[in-house]
């Protein structure tokens, strides 16, 4: 289990971090698909980019749990 993490005091949980992080780069692949035109081929646009945010937290969380699990 990733346990807090300390910032002078403050403890932040890890999710939070992934949240915060996935969704940096949901932004970022948003603005990359909306560029390339990748979003014609999507139907239900807001749905896609709930589903592509979900992904990016879970994979970032199951990322980190890899390198802070000894």
């Amino acid at each position: 289990m990733i346990g807090e993490i300390n910032l002078d005091g403050l403890y932040i949980s890890p999710l939070l971090l992934c949240l915060i992080a996935a969704f940096v780069l949901r932004l970022g692949l948003s603005r990359l698909l909306a560029w390339t035109g990748a979003y014609r081929l999507v139907a239900q646009r807001p749905l896609f980019d709930t589903a592509l945010y979900l992904l990016l937290t879970g994979g970032l969380f199951h990322g980190l749990q890899l390198l802070t699990t000894p």
